[in-house]
């Protein structure tokens, strides 16, 4: 669905050598774009097409041309005449039948042949091969470009026996081809008469290289002989004559086997003659020259859904004999001449017929065919109801807003006419009528009109030109010599003089005043309204200028003004579009390479077709739609463009074949047809694109990003109605409505969301799709965003306590079952859905749902026959529904838990369980006491504190019962605790615990349980199983024990702690009960409390005790001094060890990189257990040898050794690297062994021993230093690829530590009075 439209034209003429000189012939060259003319009076004009550059042609009139003169005998004149590129001259065939080349450089004729009867056409072949040529005496003659004759056919159908020179052919005008070409040259087609009529021709095709007769078509009246064959080769074009019908012309297409393919009619008056048929280099338009009683007209059609359109109509006067051509370069720039000269070229672009509020204007000749997309999709060439003028339709504009829908058409007679449509309610109404329009009323001068726009519904605006052909020919009678000349801008100003029905269609009685008129000095390309003022466009120059114009009836308007958003080029296709958060309209313009620009930016380099898609809400627009060459379709959000993502987010709208296929990515759609185009956009709800395929069928796709939009936007408005009708219709995630903005927020618009929702079974559809997830963080993350961590901490604060935070199900299905209790009136359905809310909670809520349904049985059996009974449903079909919820064994556990043995009899039934199996236990039931049957229901249900809660209420016959079920589920100790009342029972229960924790190893818990119960042997037992000395002791003398006893008590325990290996805890008994100094010191020292020890030495003032300390402490610096040189040695062999195998595994990346191979593509593990594909170095490649498999077994098996012999360096392995930086961090000094030598020191320095403190300081700080120091250059060259012997030395890296040193926790051990400067 898209129109031609004409965006700018340049006219010049050429001077001719005298006034009765009049052009003839043209001729185009591709190469070097010239186009040559041969007149009457046998001159040769060249004009290079440069010159009608669009902004050089509005300066001049008179366009230069280099003139050459062919010398020809008397009587004889040009007949045929083409340029042949690969001889880069001109060949010219005469009346006489000569052959010339005419070289335009050289200014040189050469006659290169001579045929018999005269020249009537000649026609190079597409590949510039072959050259043919047909004869007045009608032979077809195919030769190559060294002149020699490939074959020789008769084209005329002669009676047997008749000599073809012996004839004389009728010959129409000779500027006329009857000779065609395929596109790939391989065919010839021509036009033939018969000798027995001279109304009914022939056409047939010829094999190029063989001359052979391919095809003959039947015999028609054919006009003249009019011949043209599509460049795709699809299609061989003529003219079929009903003059005898009394009908216009048909044009008609033949196959390549002659046989009718198509037609369709000129529509034009019965003695109208189509004279030239001319397809464009893209076969998608078909020109023709129609020449008519008043008037010469070029008429261009389209082809869509096998349907043609006539999309544009040029008119010239009769007189000026008007020709065309189409640039073979351009497939979209028509050349027209005509015989005195005058030469114009119009600029075409295809614009979408889909106006923005989604109402198709499609332009068919002197009808525009209407089809509101909105209410429904009609393919073309279908449509609702359609307009009729009185001539064809060049351009048309239309305007929508504020229930005004009005529609300008400017026609090819000159007319301009204004239709006022009713409101789009009742267009359904017009379906299939056809309604005529009439031309306005003006008293001045219409020019040719281009840009229509309206500025609001009573103003226009548009260029107007008044040197064109068009206009002289559509204002003859009213042009003078007073009558402006140029191009202008000009703002109509209309007004209607009837009063106007809003409910019919108004296309009669309007007036036109033009208001204001500026002259342009330079083309105007295209017009864009400005949504943000009144009355105000942006124009657009040739070279993207933009400036605004203002209409003169505002204030200080009818200007140009000149604004700073220009384009970095001439942009085709241009849309002022305005946004949320900035205060001016956003320009946009896809200029002719595909470059789709805003204010001055690129956004897409391979743009296609774009179009915006607005939410209606306010008419801003939200997204930008981009189809790209590669058939790609981009969802942009305006958002993005304002903040500058979408080079990073969009990737420059392009991807890889790999991204094409990835279906998560969520930027862009691919296009199933190549070069489809987007034509038009549903804004709104419908959230959809309007895709037309190459052959013109219609595609609607709802793109997630935009269909997920609307719902949002709906959300936001509160709109629930239509965001459920969405995610219905779409099958987006029900959830979107709870999750857009945090479930939170839903729960407060709950009441809202069931009052719109009037269908319960959509109700209870979304019911059922609560999930806990949060789609909006999982599923649809990258769509829109989520409200901010403070936005989501308010709403959370306003949830109301009654609903759980954490539980998003049962607090969103309690706020639905709220509002459904509140807002609907009692109804079955009703019941139903609030059964469906307890159901899907999470957990379920069956016990409440089949309260529910046992109250609804219990009226049933009541019989009761009011209201309240019809309002619900029958307690079976609830009890179904409730089934159909949820797991038929759930339900029937559920219906046991409420002790009702009918309940979960109906329950087991509807269920379709096994009456053998339930019905016994059942009615075993129904034979118990109440207690016990509830005891039993509690246990089959694992119910079991309700079990112990039951079984201890009925009473001391089932004590026993009681204890049993205790002692099988442990757990249940603590309340059977609380349920017994009884010292002595409660006392048995306690005891039975403390045995229970003994069993399970739980000492500490066991010995307090047994204090409780006032059994101290078995809580003594306890507190010295775990080790607990003090409680031992403790109970000991709860006991009352002797003195000796519990020395020897602490004898014993004092030996079992330092079998445990707690030496500090065994001292303390030594020294407190035992008052052993000597094996409690000794104790202190093995434990290697220095302090501790050499304050109780010194406590009891004993030398020996002192003595013994300070040996101990010399004996201990002598062996950390050892271990501490030791380590330091170690230190500095796995960081040289380090450091060569990290050269080595660098060298190694090298070359692999260097054979093409990437290092972070191999794999270590199959490296591991293969040889090094290298010779003579380890394997410290992550590389894998070709041909090598492995299976998972082996996999996993390689896992479990490598878990195995984690922290051991094996050499040459793959983690050897690794391995040794963690062994070399594994050896930093611990927290224990830090506090061991603070402590040691501080010992040393108080017995004296200040050499030997300071040398223990200087020895761990030195291997400290270079555990750190080594740790930190290991890590840096881990994260280099080049080892640099100066800057990764264990020197310097010890430097910068000490630096650090004194400020750091980890050198916090050491005594400043020893550290060394």
């Amino acid at each position: 669905m898209e129109n031609l439209k004409l965006y700018v034209e340049a006219s010049l003429n050429v001077e001719l050598q005298s006034e009765d000189e009049v052009f003839l012939l043209s001729a185009f060259d591709i190469e070097r774009e010239r186009l040559f003319f041969a007149s009457s009076a046998n001159f040769i004009y060249s004009v290079q097409l440069y010159s009608f550059q669009i902004d050089e042609a509005w300066r001049k009139t008179v366009v230069p041309a280099d003139i050459d003169q062919i010398d020809l005998e008397d009587g004889d004149s040009i007949t045929a005449f083409e340029y042949l590129m690969e001889k880069e001259a001109l060949i010219l065939g005469t009346s006489n039948g000569l052959i010339l080349l005419h070289s335009i450089d050289a200014h040189v004729t050469e006659v290169v042949g001579r045929v018999e009867g005269g020249i009537k056409c000649i026609a190079p072949s597409p590949d510039g091969d072959l050259l043919g040529i047909t004869t007045g005496s009608g032979q077809l003659l195919v030769m190559t470009h060294d002149w020699d004759l490939l074959h020789e056919n008769t084209v005329v159908d002669l009676p047997e026996g008749v000599d073809v020179r012996e004839t004389t052919l009728s010959s129409g005008p000779m500027f006329e081809s009857s000779i065609s070409w395929r596109g790939d040259g391989k065919y010839i087609a021509t036009v033939s008469e018969i000798h027995s009529s001279s109304m009914r021709k022939r056409i047939k095709v010829w094999e190029r290289d063989s001359g052979t007769l391919h095809a003959t078509s039947e015999s028609k009246a054919l006009a003249g002989t009019v011949l043209e064959w599509m460049p795709t080769g699809a299609k061989i074009a003529a003219v079929f004559d009903r003059k005898m019908e009394n009908k216009g012309p048909l044009i008609i297409f033949f196959e390549r086997n002659g046989l009718e393919r198509s037609s369709f009619a000129v529509n034009d008056q019965v003695n109208s003659k189509v004279e030239i048929l001319k397809w464009n280099c893209s076969s998608d338009l078909l020109g023709a020259l129609v020449r008519c009683e008043n008037y010469d007209s070029v008429k261009v059609w389209s082809c869509s859904n096998n349907h043609w359109y006539l999309k544009y109509e040029l008119r010239c006067p009769r007189e000026d004999g008007l020709r065309f051509m189409w640039n073979p370069n351009k497939h979209l720039q028509l050349i027209c001449w005509t015989l005195r000269g005058h030469i114009t070229t119009y600029n075409f672009i295809w614009t979408t017929a889909i106006s923005e509020n989604s109402t198709a204007f499609v332009i068919d000749g002197a009808k525009i065919l209407i089809t509101p997309l909105s209410m429904s999709l009609l393919p073309p060439p279908m449509y609702l109801f359609s307009l009729q003028f009185t001539s064809a339709v060049r351009d048309i504009s239309f305007y929508s807003k504020k229930s005004k829908n009005c529609l300008a058409a400017y026609l090819s007679d000159g007319c301009l006419c204004i239709v006022e449509l009713p409101e789009m309610d009742i267009w359904e109404n017009f379906e299939g009528r056809e309604f005529d329009i009439k031309a306005c009323l003006c008293k001045e001068v219409f020019g040719s009109f281009l840009h229509l726009t309206w500025l609001d519904s009573c103003t226009l605006l548009g260029v107007s030109s008044y040197n064109s052909s068009q206009t002289r020919c559509c204002n003859k009678s009213s042009m003078g010599k007073g009558e402006p000349s140029g191009y202008f801008l000009q703002e109509m100003e209309l007004v209607s003089s009837k009063n106007l029905d809003p409910s019919l269609m108004s296309g009669s009685g309007w007036h036109v005043t033009i208001t204001n008129q500026i002259t342009l000095e330079t083309p105007v390309v295209g017009i864009a309204e400005n949504p943000g003022k009144e009355v105000a466009a942006y124009i657009q120059f040739i070279g993207g200028t933009i400036s605004e114009y203002t209409s003169k009836l505002s204030f200080q308007g009818g200007f140009l003004r000149q604004v700073n958003s220009s384009f970095l080029s001439t942009c085709l296709w241009m849309n002022a579009v305005a946004v949320g958060g900035t205060p001016d309209p956003l320009l946009f313009g896809l200029d002719e390479v595909g470059r789709l620009q805003m204010c001055g930016k690129i956004l897409c380099s391979n743009c296609l077709t774009f179009s915006f898609y607005s939410n209606l809400a306010d008419q801003t627009i939200t997204h930008l739609i981009i189809a790209t060459k590669q058939d790609l379709l981009f969802i942009v959000e305006i958002s993005d463009i304002l903040h500058g993502l979408v080079e990073s987010k969009y990737e420059n709208f392009s991807c890889s074949v790999k991204k094409k296929r990835e279906e998560e990515n969520k930027h862009f759609i691919n296009i199933w047809e190549k070069g489809a185009k987007i034509v038009g956009i549903l804004h709104g709800d419908a959230a959809a694109v309007i895709i037309q395929a190459s052959r013109g069928n219609l595609e609607c796709i709802y793109p997630r990003k935009l269909v997920l939009a609307s719902i949002v936007n709906a959300l936001r408005q509160t709109h629930f109605k239509n965001a459920l009708h969405m995610v219905r219709r779409h099958r987006i995630d029900f959830n979107i409505i709870v999750d857009h903005c945090g479930w939170q927020a839903f729960l407060q618009h709950a009441p809202d969301f069931v009052k719109q929702i009037e269908n319960l079974n959509h109700l209870t559809e979304f019911i059922c799709s609560v999930k806990k997830e949060n789609i909006a963080e999982k599923l649809y993350k990258s769509y829109f965003s989520l409200p901010s961590a403070g936005e989501a901490e308010d709403i959370e604060a306003k949830v109301p306590k009654i609903y759980d935070p954490k539980n998003k199900v049962s607090s969103v299905l309690l706020a639905i079952r709220k509002a459904i209790v509140e807002q609907l009136p009692e109804t079955p359905a009703r019941e139903l859905c609030i059964i469906t809310t307890l159901a899907r909670s999470d957990p379920p809520a069956l016990e409440e749902s089949l309260k529910r349904i046992k109250v609804i049985r219990e009226m049933e059996l009541l019989s009761l026959d009011d209201t309240r009974r019809i309002s619900y449903p029958s307690a079976e079909e609830a009890l179904k529904h409730l089934l159909w919820l949820s797991d038929g064994e759930a339900v029937y556990e559920a219906s046991l838990g409420l002790y009702d043995l009918n309940l979960a009899a109906m329950v087991a039934l509807n269920s379709q369980k096994d009456p053998k199996e339930f019905l016994p236990f059942l009615q075993e039931l129904q034979r118990m006491p109440s207690i016990l049957m509830q005891y039993s229901i509690d246990l089959k249900l694992h119910r079991l504190e309700k079990a112990l809660r039951h079984i201890a209420s009925a009473g001391d016959a089932h004590y026993n019962d009681f204890i049993d079920l205790i002692k099988k589920n442990p757990q249940l100790y603590p309340l059977g605790v609380q349920l017994v009342t009884d010292p002595v029972k409660k006392g048995q229960v306690l005891h039975s615990w403390g045995d229970h924790l003994n069993e399970t190893k739980c000492f500490e818990d066991a010995a307090t349980t047994f204090l409780c119960c006032s059994n101290h042997e078995k809580a003594l037992k306890a507190y010295r199983a775990c080790g607990n000395w003090r409680g031992v002791l403790t109970v000991a003398g709860l006991l009352k024990r002797g003195k000796d006893e519990i020395l020897q008590l602490a004898h014993e325990v004092s030996e079992e702690l330092q079998a445990l290996g707690k030496p500090m805890e065994a001292a303390r008994i030594a020294l407190e009960y035992c008052k052993d100094v000597k094996s409690g010191l000794g104790l202190l020292i093995s434990a290697r409390e220095w302090e501790e020890a050499l304050r109780v030495a010194l406590m009891h003032m004993e030398e020996d005790l002192i003595s013994e300390v300070k040996n101990a402490s010399l004996e201990c610096v002598a062996t950390l001094t050892g271990e501490y040189d030791e380590g330091l040695e170690k230190v500095g062999k796995y960081l040289a060890r380090y450091l060569a195998v990290r050269q080595r595994r660098l060298l190694l990346a090298a070359q692999v990189q260097s054979a093409g191979q990437r290092m972070n593509d191999l794999d270590d593990d199959t490296t591991s257990e293969t040889s090094s594909n290298f010779s003579g170095m380890s394997a410290y490649t992550t590389g894998t040898r070709m041909g090598s498999t492995a299976s998972s077994a082996s996999t996993r098996a390689r896992e479990a050794r490598r878990q195995r012999n984690r922290g051991k360096i094996r050499p040459g392995s793959p983690g050897e690297e690794f391995a040794l930086v963690e062994h070399l961090k594994g050896m930093s000094l611990t927290t224990a062994a830090m506090k061991e030598m603070r402590s040691l020191l501080i010992c040393l320095i108080a017995l004296g021993e200040e050499e030997a403190a300071r040398k223990l300081q200087h020895v761990g700080e030195s291997f400290q230093l270079s555990q750190l120091a080594a740790v930190k250059l290991a890590e840096d060259a881990m994260l280099t690829d080049v080892i640099d012997e100066q800057a990764h030395s264990l020197d310097r890296y010890i430097q910068e530590v000490r630096l650090q040193s004194g400020t750091s926790e980890a050198f916090s051990w050491r005594h400043k009075v020893f550290v060394s400067p």
